[in-house]
């Protein structure tokens, strides 16, 4: 059983960078696709970032050119997260498939993912 651990969140003013972490118990197979969620205050948990192969990546139009995620030799993923607004203010969460997907817009479909973090909060103030 695999078990992801973010880091990273913590609160910051309108336009500035933050970077989350999401370090993996166990292998994380290469193919596996590995993605970000956030939940904000009142909201639906939305899928935001995905990472397929080490370096395949999608983004949803919210946060394209803005975050960049990202991932190293020993699997851990991550999301520099920068220009950043009060409507990114949410709970993140890392997520990973736990078999071959394909592709990295796992992040559509939250059904998809078999592994979960328990997340970290991102505030940002105007």
């Amino acid at each position: 059983q695999v078990q992801l651990a973010e880091s990273g969140g913590g609160s910051v003013q309108s336009g500035g960078s933050l970077t989350l972490s999401c370090k993996p118990s166990a292998y994380i197979y290469t193919r596996y696709c590995v993605a970000w969620f956030r939940q904000a205050p009142g909201k639906e948990r939305e899928g935001i970032a995905g990472i397929d192969n080490g370096s395949w990546t999608t983004y949803a139009d919210s946060v394209k050119d803005r975050f960049t995620i990202s991932q190293d030799i020993a699997k851990n993923v991550y999301l520099q997260m920068n220009s950043l607004k009060p409507e990114d203010t949410a709970m993140y969460y890392c997520a990973a498939t736990g078999h071959y997907f394909g592709g990295s817009d796992c992040w559509r479909s939250q059904s998809g993912m078999t592994y979960w973090g328990k997340g970290t909060l991102v505030t940002i103030s105007s």
